[in-house]
């Protein structure tokens, strides 16, 4: 996955270069318009959600840790 990310951002980088150096000219050949619609009705969805439970708790252990000395060079 790590690889297909990096891959695609090696791709965009290289797309933003080239149009930025002039290698790709990109031109605009017809103007976007939203399409007009009407909303009548309808009803939004519904969910039921069940989740797992979940208990959190603590508990108390003893760990044995190492004794470190540090002495000084004469």
């Amino acid at each position: 996955m790590r690889a297909i990310l990096v891959l695609l951002v090696i791709v965009v980088l290289v797309a933003i270069g080239a149009i930025a150096l002039g290698y790709v000219n990109v031109t605009q050949t017809k103007t976007a318009a939203l399409p007009t619609i009407s909303v009548r009705g309808g009803s939004a969805p519904a969910f039921n959600v069940q989740t797992a439970n979940v208990s959190v708790g603590t508990e108390t252990h003893v760990v044995q840790t190492p004794t470190v000395n540090v002495q000084k060079p004469q």
